[in-house]
């Protein structure tokens, strides 16, 4: 019988610092997800992931089919790529990449037969090293934006006491709505997921987050949650205050378990595994399909694309072929942005390819508030109150402009998470994630000339 107590759903236990609560925009909420016609062609660049790059493992002219292996490595903290569509292969050459920078990829040509590669079978798992073997071989790495390949997250050192599991459904960046729909969609698989992972990794509890202002996830969310009420109530619901960042790491597991992770170190450091929403189903499915992962679900949305809309896509397709599938542009954009308007990447081409991590292509105009102009700053500390951290993003900026390293660090740069609070808080619009990860990059170049 179900108790009232071991009913309730929690609230957040620990209390995060700063943050912002930014308009959310969820314009495509309640649209479910659709499947677009794959494209003519994809380009699979070789980096989709934090870690070491993949080798092509292909030829041109080769002919290859949905879910081979087309790209792999023998480093522990990579990720194999698989190809998206079925076809042959025309091009191994150096792509740019959303973030500007350059990487080997694989192009395929679509012969358009959807044809799945022959060796694709559910894999056996029934122990924890079983279990890190099939999620590498799945190609899974964190949905959410990260990109860190997630059988090395699920690797818990023998030195580190980890006995959560704490699942991201927060969700808190404007106008992405992917996870959203993945609770209301998937629900069956991330209750599989959920249950999986916390028996083969031998958690102790799982605690599911999400926001209060996402009532219709909240229900389905608490069914899973409610579903071992009889067996010792190890899987939680938490409703957090609607904040940003509140879907951060370090933030999420100091809300779902009051622990804090210290500075420079991971959350299994704190006795926890964060897990994306997405990434916790995705699991699911390849134990029950086999089927690696060569597809995702974006949200297209902001005031200059024609059909805001989640839509499911091959990974390596073009963003200008995604803002067409929604029906392109209504008026000319200022900023094309892949990811979120706090944390995302604002594009100089639209002829980037998808990435297995990206989970939004957004497209503003001049007259949206992405785009206000930068003026002087007032000197008002609003970027200090609003970080997570507790930083002086002002300061930080001075030693940018010094090219100052040894500051930087003592400014504690390595600890900012390029959230956007700062600069969301800011009344002059200064650029100020532009300066953290600047900043970050000046003490790696001085670190590496040591």
């Amino acid at each position: 019988m179900k108790s009232q107590a071991g009913d309730a759903i929690l609230k957040a236990i620990g209390k995060v610092r700063g943050g912002v609560t930014p308009a959310h925009n969820k314009l495509t909420a309640e649209m479910e997800s659709v499947r677009i016609a794959p494209p003519a062609q994809v380009v699979l660049p070789m980096q989709q992931h934090i870690g070491a790059p993949c080798v092509p493992t292909v030829k041109v002219g080769d002919i290859v089919s949905i879910g081979q292996v087309i790209g792999d490595s023998d480093k522990y903290v990579s990720a194999p790529i698989h190809a998206s569509v079925s076809g042959k292969v025309t091009s191994l050459a150096e792509v740019r990449l959303a973030n500007g920078r350059m990487a080997p990829a694989v192009t395929i040509e679509n012969d358009g037969e959807n044809r799945l590669f022959e060796g694709i079978a559910p894999p056996k798992v029934t122990n924890r090293d079983e279990l890190l073997q099939a999620v590498r071989a799945s190609g899974l790495v964190g949905l959410g934006g990260a990109g860190f390949p997630t059988h090395v997250k699920l690797n818990i050192p023998a030195d580190k006491n980890v006995d959560t599991l704490v699942v991201n459904a927060a969700e808190c960046e404007p106008y992405i709505t992917v996870d959203y729909r993945e609770c209301m969609e998937n629900a069956e698989n991330i209750l599989g997921g959920v249950y999986l992972l916390a028996d083969m990794l031998n958690l102790k509890q799982v605690v599911i987050c999400v926001e209060d202002n996402k009532p219709k996830a909240i229900q389905v969310l608490k069914e899973i949650a409610d579903h071992d009420l009889d067996k010792g109530n190890k899987v939680r619901l938490m409703t957090l205050k609607s904040k940003y960042p509140q879907g951060a790491e370090k933030m999420m597991v100091l809300s779902a378990t009051g622990r804090v992770v210290p500075a420079g170190k991971l959350p299994a450091d704190a006795g926890c595994i964060v897990m994306n929403v997405g990434s916790v189903a995705f699991v699911n499915r390849y134990i029950q399909t086999g089927k690696p992962l060569t597809s995702r679900t974006v949200t297209v949305s902001g005031d200059c694309i024609a059909q805001p809309q989640n839509i499911r896509v091959p990974v390596g397709t073009s963003v200008q072929q995604i803002i067409d599938a929604c029906g392109g542009f209504t008026k000319d954009p200022v900023k094309i942005i892949a990811g979120g308007p706090m944390m995302g990447t604002a594009l100089i081409d639209t002829e980037v390819p998808l990435l297995k991590s990206n989970n939004a292509v957004l497209a503003f105009s001049a007259s949206s508030s992405v785009c206000k102009p930068a003026r002087d700053c007032i000197r008002c500390g609003r970027c200090h109150a609003a970080c997570p951290m507790g930083l002086i993003p002002t300061q930080i900026e001075k030693f940018v402009q010094l090219k100052d390293a040894e500051m930087l660090e003592k400014c504690g740069i390595n600890v900012c998470m390029e959230c956007g609070s700062c600069a969301f808080s800011c009344p002059s619009a200064k650029p100020l994630v532009q300066h953290m990860r600047l900043a970050k990059e000046i003490v790696r170049e001085a670190g590496t000339k040591k």
